[in-house]
Formats: structure tokens, C-alpha cells, sequence
């Protein structure tokens, strides 16, 4: 600002400076106790991500979007096909999971989402903070500390910290109304209509409250948005002859499905009256030829229901598809992002009751519904229920997601200079799952199609005292934290959880075998409600803990370059026992624009509560195939058969040294980090145990038991009461070493009527697992340490999401027109999809048939994404944005059908393949056009938008 001088008259009096032309730079919240610190003069690397121009000229309206496409060392991608994940997006810094960055909003700690990550995403196994459910136009900006803070703001801050800062005082009301869709050549199920409409409104107003310094400010938004879907025409069978019978006698008014509910019997005759009716209206179908139809008549006859089987099981769908009136593409899965219905309503605001001394309070709601979908039921399978979807079904998951917030507190002077903060800030985030277009298979007609499938809830309380002072060159700051937390399952309706007998009563484990359902062909009929079966009352947890901590930070400027800094913090958590965490921090000045900055830390993360007592039964795919898997915890029965122990706190020890580099004439600054981050214990979900069967016992009797009292038999229970067929377990099984390097240049130039800017920012990072696997006694006796962590969860955790990444961004201003625009470069990532050839949960290095065997993982390559936009001030209040995310339709690499995945080689190790090469197809029959399990940037293409804005 220019210098101006002013006479004083009176105890008040207000000055207006003008400003000189020359950039102030910006000064960080995060990072550091002491109030005066710019982002080049900090000693840890922290960007600062003004908001404005992003949300007035960007195509992302979401924060996790927005921090992907401006943020290198930021990750979050919309998965598809996953379950909850589908609603609430995962996010990651420098590489490291969804639950090792701490989040903020306005300098208090920001409470997680409910959900735990289960399926097959990136961050699988972790819980991470719903950024989502912060409207973007509530924010003034956002600070990212790439560096480890846990000594400072303890757990979960390994990976950094992202500070979120809310408008104040914006002395205006802002009207931003959004519209925009995926015009995009794969829109649609690859026919190039558009779709994933996105209408959004938002509303901000900030004004003072009739006092100096204070304010108040408040955000509302809402937002509609479609789903998307990049599913190719489907292939594979979708009817079989019996359902062609058994269509017949629909139209007839008969519905063959409920003239039986069990056909495990064979007794000859015993179904005779079921062959006869099937005998009736298989003469019916016109595309059977003679042959069929007289062994139709002659199986029915002789009350041959193996040999009816064997007619009615062939395939049928071309001739059906033509009867029905139906195509291919009408039985495609919905492959991409979920619908999404959202409303937001934050508020942020401060009173100074005196000089010393000021009542702020922040936060908000935001109510959010999902629409996403599941893998198809075919007709012709025992999980749909034809005899209610006579051409199978695509169920839906839809989600209820509300989450609160409200932070309020005092902050001021006290004895003397002590600068002091005593808030409480309480959040809670619940998730509910709603079940449609579904049912349970075992209830056949008399199945509800909508369920409730109950819900998870997490809470958290914190209260925070905070004092610092300056004492010349040294800032003293010490303080206290108290944190409550509580999470919670809910059960769903029993209809979404239990599985029933041919009488309409719960099958009980053990029940008889003659009274399970089934369906034609034997095939058992399958529990709860399809696609996710509710949470049983046995999965209801309600569990709380708290912790305490106490911190101490000293900062001093030993010279006018050399600053160093240091923290403490020691912390008890109530479930595991305390833990204690240091910093050290340093930057000297070689000059006045060139800085060198390190910095050395220990942190930790306490074990989630949801990591510590999730548990449930949810329906997963592998190659196609479904499998119940039950995530058992910790405490349960099933772990401690397999000796599976308490969950720890993981522990860390990182490093980074840098430098920053300006040249004021210019206005270029220039910033490098390199750090290394080391973690031990991580916990991590382990990959699928096999239900443990009996061997000795034939494998025709369903049962398979082993005698009562051994592990194994205690096992078979757990699994049985779960309705489950494989179990996973959280655990601290693995360490790893994350390291990288960060490059940051900003550059701008002010000709008065012109203004240029131009930001490059790139990430270069990798996470490697070290050290041997740390798997219980028993599993390791039995050969299944892989099964801790296989090969799969090493592709999730080390290649998944980009090692590079890099965006150019360049904006253009000049009278009433400004131009905006954004190149990101990601880099590739490596799918995860193996076949495991032998059974021991890894693939490297396995024996097959005498020869050694090698993988070649899908590699997904390196693309170029570019946003553009141009806008025009049509009035002084009044702004129209035109653009486009994704302006070239760029889309990741395409699945090509089934992936060479093992190759056989000698085992000397001489490459000469003596066999195909084994296959695994990710495509699910053209369903998956793309991988569905990583993803750089998406799979929705082209997005065009426009955006009107008005600002009085």
C-alpha cells in the first residue's frame, strides 16, 4: 500500500490506504504459531489457493475436483461400481492415504466421514474427510502444508495438512448460477448424446454487523446433477431357454418361479407337475425346434429333471432379445459417476465484544442424495428373481449423506501480550443406505424391492485452548486439546440382511439343505437385498473413545536469516495409550530472495475408530464373479481364530529440505521440496480368506463341517452367522517409504490494461512397501502371509494413482474480457487387477506346473488434460463464463477385452514362453470401457459449461 499520513482525532479514527501496484504476498495461517509468516519465508513448503478465480472461471464446482485439477500433490477421483465410495470421494496428498491428511476449516480440526473405504479404490482400507460437503463458494482459500504436521496438529497429519479459510467480509452478495454437461464422443453408453447434466446455484453475502472487525457471512448452494455412464454394448448371455419357458407362461398369467422352492431334491417324479407346466409352454416358443421340444416332452414325461436342466440351460438370448422387443444396451450397467443431489447452507462470523477480546462461530449443514448403480442381475442367474424381473435388473444404491458442523469461540489478549483461542468445534457425518430396484432372491415374490439397509454415523467433539506471544525474536505457543469421537452401524430392515427357507422363514446356519431356496438349476438362491446387503443387528456397534493432548511450539529468529522452530506434542488416546511426536523445522537466508528450508518430524495416526470396529457382510465382483465377503473386526470371534491382533497407532519419521527463490523486478517465485516420509504399522485391509472347508467331508454336502471346538469349526460359524463365503480384516501389516520432490513457479505481470499470470506447479513421487509382511502366527503356519497384503493392495498402494503430475495454468485479463487456461499432465498409473493362479494371495514369483511366473499388470499411459474459458463483464455487476473441462474429450486407455496378466517362464529365468499367455478380463463383457478401479482424472470426457455470475 502507498504510505499516508493522518491526523489523529478522537480515540477512533479510520484510514483508507491506496494501493501502490506492487503484489503482497501472501501470509499463511498453517505451518506456523507465529502470526507474520509469508509462504517463501515459512520453513516448511505451503501452497495458498486463492479461490476466486477458480470458482468464477473453473469448470470443477466440487472441492475435491477443484484440488485435483490445481493441486499436484493433491488426488481424488469419482469412482464407479464401488458401493458408498461412489458417493463420498476419496482423496489423497503426496501419495499417502485418505486418512494420513489432516483437514482444517478455519484453523479447527474438521471431523471424517462415516464411511470406510471397503471396495476396490485407491485408499482402500482408509476413511477419509468428506471435502464435498463444503460448498467451494464458502471459500476465500485454501492453504496446503506439504509436510509432516502431527507434532503440531496431531493424528492423521503425516502427509500434511489442508487448512480451509471461509469469506468474511466480502461487503457484497454474490450470485453464481452453473450450467454445464458431458458433451463427449462416449457420453451415454458410447452414442455420443450428452449426459451428467449439472445445474448448480450458489449464493454468498458477507457484510459487517454495525461494529468494526466484525462480520458475518453466508453461503447457500444447491446442486443437480445426472449420472453418466461409459458402458459399451453389453455381451455375454442373457437368457437361457428356461427363461424363454418361463416368459411364456408370464404372458400366460402363470409365474413358474413359485410352483417350486427348492429343487435339490431329484427324486424321479417328485417335479413332475413343475416339467409338465414347464413341458406346456415350452411347446410355445417358437424358435424351439422340433428336436427341443420333444425332449422337453419326453424329460417332463419321465420326470427327468436332470435332463430338463440340461435342455433349458442353453443359451437363448438372440431369439429372446428379438421376441421381447429388447437390445443388448438395454442391459448395460450404469458405469461412471453417480447422480447427486445436494443442498448447503454455512455460515461464518465474528463479534469483538472489546478491544482484547472477540466471539466468533462457524459451520454449517450439507444434505446430500446419491444415485449409483450395481452390477446387472441377469434373468438367467440366481441372484436376480425373474419371477419379479422377468429380464433381470440393475439395482441402485442410493445414499443419504448429512453432515454437520459448528465450531464457536473466543479468542483475544489476556495478562499483557498472551494471544489466546478457546473454541469447541463439534461435527458429525452420517451415511444411510438406501436399497431400490432390488430384491432378496430368497423371498422370490414375496421380496420387498426397496430396502432399508441401515447406516453408519461418526461424531466428533474437540475442544482447543491455544496461547502465543512474541518476545522480541521468540514466539512462545503452547495449548491443550480434549477430543471425543463416536461411531456408530445401524441395522437395516431384516429383509435386507437374512436369508430365507422355502417356507418364508429365516434359514438359520445348519439349516437342511432341502429346505434352502433355489432356484431352477439348484443354484442357491442368495440373501438380503442385492448389490448391498443391509447391515445385520449383530454388525450394530455404538463406540466411543477420547483423547487428550498437550503441545508446545517455540519459534525464533536467531538471526534476521536464520530461523529455526520446534514443537512438541504428547497426546493419550483412551483405546491405545499415548504417544509422543517432535519437529524441528529451519530456514536460512543466502539472500534476500533466496531461501533454504528443511525440516525433520515424527507424527503418528490413530487407528480409526471406523477401522476398529467396522464390520459387515457386502456382495463384491472379482473377474465377474460374486463373492459375500464379510469385513469381520478386530474383536470379533473370527480374528482371533486367525490370531489377528489389535489394531496400534502407525508411526512416522519424515524429512524435507528445499528452497525458495524470488525475483521482485520480475515477479517470478520459485520453490523445490524433496522429502522422504517413513511409515511404520500402517494399517491396511487384507485381501479375501476362503470360508475353511473340510476336506475329508464330501464336497457334495453343503455343510463341510469340522468338529465342534476346534478353530477351524469356530471359523465355519463366524462365516456362517455373516452369510459370508470370504473375510477381510483390518491390520497393521505393512511399513512403507514415501518420497518426492515438489517444483512450484508462479509468474505475473501487471501492464495496467493487461494482466498476465501463469502458475506451474509438478509433483514427482513414489511409496514403496519396506520390510517383510507382519502377519499373524497362524496365517503365516498356514502359508497365507500374502493374503495380508497381496499383490493387488501393493498396485493400490505404490501405482495406482499418478507418480507425476503437473499443471500449467495461464490467465489473461484485459478490460472486460478475461481468458483462462489449465493444462494437467497425469501420469500413469498401473491397474490392479491379477490373477492369484495358485491361491496364496500373490502372484510374483508363484510355481505353476514347475515354471516360475511372471505378471504384466495393465499399465494405463500418461494423458493431457486441458481446461478452457472465456470471460466477458457484460455490466458492472454482471459476468457470463463460457468453457470447457476436458476441452479435447481425452479419456484414459481403453480396457481392450480380456489383459495378458501371467506369462509362464523357465524357471532359470530364460524367457521362452511355452504356453498362451493367461488372461483376466477387466472389460466385465464391454461393461468396464475403462478401468473402474484407477483412474487419472475420470472417464466422463468432454464437459461445456456455462457460468453467470452477479455481484452487488
Amino acid at each position: 500500500m502507498e504510505t499516508k499520513s493522518v491526523t489523529v482525532k478522537g480515540a477512533t479514527v479510520d484510514v483508507t490506504m491506496a494501493t501502490s501496484g506492487e503484489s503482497l504476498e501472501n501470509v499463511m495461517v498453517i505451518g506456523s504459531r507465529s502470526r507474520n509468516r509469508t509462504v517463501t519465508e515459512s520453513a516448511v513448503p505451503i501452497d495458498i489457493i486463492s479461490m476466486k478465480e477458480i470458482t468464477s472461471q473453473g469448470a470443477q464446482t466440487n472441492l475435491n475436483q477443484i484440488l485435483n485439477m490445481v493441486a499436484p500433490s493433491f488426488t481424488s477421483n469419482t469412482t464407479t461400481v464401488a458401493d458408498g465410495t461412489d458417493h463420498i470421494d476419496p482423496a489423497q496428498l503426496r501419495g499417502l492415504g485418505p486418512d494420513q491428511v489432516l483437514v482444517l476449516l478455519n484453523g479447527k480440526r474438521r471431523h471424517t466421514s462415516s464411511l470406510v473405504n471397503i471396495n476396490g479404490s485407491p485408499g482402500r482400507g482408509a476413511v477419509g474427510t468428506d471435502l464435498n460437503s463444503l460448498p467451494a463458494f464458502a471459500i476465500e482459500n485454501i492453504e496446503v502444508l506439504r509436510d509432516g504436521a502431527a507434532a503440531q496438529y496431531g493424528s492423521d497429519a503425516i502427509a500434511g495438512v489442508i487448512n480451509i479459510n471461509m469469506k468474511k467480509d466480502t461487503k457484497k452478495l454474490e450470485i453464481n448460477v452453473f450450467g454445464g454437461s458431458h458433451f463427449s464422443k462416449n457420453a451415454n453408453d458410447h452414442t455420443g448424446r450428452n449426459d451428467g447434466n449439472n445445474v448448480q446455484i450458489d449464493l454468498n453475502y458477507g457484510t459487517n454487523l454495525g461494529k468494526a472487525k466484525s462480520f458475518i457471512n453466508i453461503t447457500a448452494s444447491g446442486q443437480l446433477r445426472g449420472e453418466t455412464s461409459r458402458a459399451k454394448e453389453v455381451t455375454g448371455n442373457l437368457f437361457n431357454r428356461y427363461n424363454a419357458v418361463e416368459e411364456r407362461a408370464r404372458l400366460a398369467g402363470v409365474n413358474i418361479n413359485n410352483l417350486y422352492g427348492n429343487t435339490l431334491n431329484t427324486t424321479p417324479g417328485f417335479y413332475s407337475g413343475l416339467l409338465n407346466t414347464i413341458n406346456t409352454y415350452a411347446q410355445g416358443v417358437s424358435y424351439f425346434d422340433a428336436t427341443t421340444k420333444a425332449g422337453i416332452q419326453t424329460a417332463a414325461t419321465a420326470g427327468n429333471l436332470g435332463g430338463m436342466r440340461t435342455l433349458l440351460a442353453a443359451d437363448a438370448t438372440a431369439d429372446e432379445l428379438a421376441f421381447r422387443g429388447l437390445v443388448r444396451n438395454d442391459f448395460n450397467m450404469r458405469v461412471g459417476q453417480s447422480a447427486l443431489q445436494s443442498g448447503q447452507l454455512f455460515v461464518n462470523a465474528a463479534y469483538p465484544i472489546s478491544d482484547k477480546l472477540e466471539v466468533y462461530a462457524f459451520g454449517g449443514n450439507s444434505y446430500r442424495t446419491g444415485d449409483a448403480a450395481g452390477f446387472y442381475r441377469r434373468a438367467n442367474q440366481s441372484r436376480g428373481y425373474s419371477g419379479l424381473y422377468p429380464n433381470g435388473f440393475l439395482p441402485e444404491i442410493h445414499s443419504t449423506i448429512n453432515d454437520i458442523s459448528v465450531a464457536a469461540g473466543l479468542r483475544g489478549t489476556i495478562f499483557g501480550n498472551w494471544n489466546f483461542d478457546l473454541s469447541n468445534t463439534y461435527g458429525r457425518n452420517s451415511f444411510d443406505y438406501g436399497v431400490e430396484n432390488t430384491v432378496n432372491s430368497s423371498l422370490r415374490e414375496n421380496s420387498p424391492t426397496t430396502f432399508d439397509a441401515g447406516g453408519l454415523a461418526f461424531s466428533q467433539n474437540t475442544i482447543n485452548f491455544d496461547m502465543n506471544q512474541k518476545f522480541g525474536d521468540l514466539n512462545v505457543a503452547f495449548g491443550a486439546e480434549y477430543r471425543n469421537e463416536n461411531y456408530s452401524i445401524g441395522a437395516g430392515q431384516p429383509e435386507s440382511y437374512n436369508l430365507y427357507d422355502i417356507n418364508g422363514n429365516v434359514a438359520l446356519p445348519g439349516a437342511p439343505a432341502n429346505l434352502i431356496v433355489t432356484d431352477f438349476f439348484g443354484a442357491l438362491r442368495a440373501p438380503g437385498s442385492q448389490v448391498f446387503p443391509g447391515f445385520r443387528p449383530a454388525n450394530a456397534v455404538d463406540k466411543g473413545r477420547n483423547s487428550v493432548a498437550l503441545y508446545g511450539d517455540l519459534e525464533y529468529d536467531i538471526t534476521e536469516k536464520w530461523l529455526v522452530n520446534g514443537a512438541i506434542r504428547f497426546e493419550n488416546y483412551s483405546d491405545f495409550g499415548n504417544t509422543t511426536n517432535f519437529k524441528v523445522a529451519s530456514r536460512y537466508k543466502l539472500t534476500d530472495n533466496i531461501n533454504l528450508r528443511g525440516a525433520v518430524s515424527t507424527g503418528f495416526r490413530a487407528p480409526s475408530l471406523h477401522q476398529i470396529n467396522f464390520n459387515a457382510t457386502a456382495t463384491q465382483f472379482v473377474g465377474g464373479v460374486p463373492f459375500e465377503v464379510s469385513t469381520f473386526n478386530n474383536d470379533s470371534q473370527a480374528a482371533k481364530a486367525l490370531g489377528i491382533p489389535q489394531l496400534k497407532e502407525e508411526e512416522s519419521q519424515s524429512a524435507s529440505i528445499g528452497f525458495t527463490a524470488k525475483i521482485p523486478e520480475a515477479d517470478i517465485t520459485f520453490t523445490a521440496d524433496a522429502y522422504i516420509v517413513r511409515i511404520d504399522d500402517r494399517v491396511t485391509l487384507t485381501d479375501q480368506f476362503s470360508r475353511p472347508v473340510n476336506t475329508a467331508i464330501p464336497a457334495s454336502d453343503p455343510n463341510r463341517f469340522f468338529p465342534v471346538g476346534t478353530p477351524q469349526r469356530e471359523l465355519q460359524d463366524q462365516f456362517d452367522l455373516a452369510g459370508a463365503n470370504a473375510a477381510t480384516f483390518f491390520a497393521n501389516a505393512i511399513s512403507t517409504e514415501s518420497k518426492g520432490i515438489d517444483v512450484i513457479i508462479t509468474h505475473k505481470v501487471d501492464l495496467g490494461a493487461i494482466v498476465l499470470k501463469t502458475d506451474f506447479a509438478a509433483t514427482f513421487s513414489q511409496t514403496r512397501q519396506v520390510g517383510a509382511i507382519k502377519g499373524s502366527p497362524t496365517l503365516v503356519a498356514n502359508g497365507q502371509i500374502n493374503r495380508y497384503f497381496s499383490e493387488m493392495s501393493r498396485i493400490y498402494l505404490e501405482e495406482a494413482i499418478p507418480r507425476v503430475k503437473g499443471n500449467l495454468t495461464n490467465s489473461f485479463a484485459y478490460k472486460k474480457f478475461d481468458f483462462f487456461v489449465r493444462n494437467v499432465y497425469f501420469g500413469q498409473v498401473t491397474d490392479p487387477n491379477t490373477a492369484d493362479v495358485n491361491g496364496d494371495g500373490r502372484v510374483e514369483g508363484a510355481i505353476i506346473n514347475g515354471q516360475a511366473v511372471e505378471i504384466e499388470h495393465p499399465v494405463w499411459g500418461a494423458k493431457i488434460i486441458t481446461d478452457l474459458s472465456i470471460g466477458f463483464k457484460i455490466t458492472e455487476v454482471t459476468k457470463i463464463v463460457i468453457g470447457a473441462n476436458n476441452i479435447f474429450d481425452i479419456y484414459p486407455d481403453a480396457n481392450l477385452g480380456p489383459q495378458s496378466v501371467i506369462r509362464p517362464r523357465l524357471v532359470s529365468g530364460a524367457i521362452a514362453y511355452t504356453a498362451a499367455p493367461s488372461t483376466i478380463n477387466l472389460s466385465n463383457e464391454n461393461q468396464f470401457s475403462y478401468s473402474r478401479n484407477v483412474s487419472q482424472f475420470g472417464m466422463n470426457g468432454r464437459f461445456l459449461f456455462a457460468r453467470l455470475s452477479f455481484s452487488f
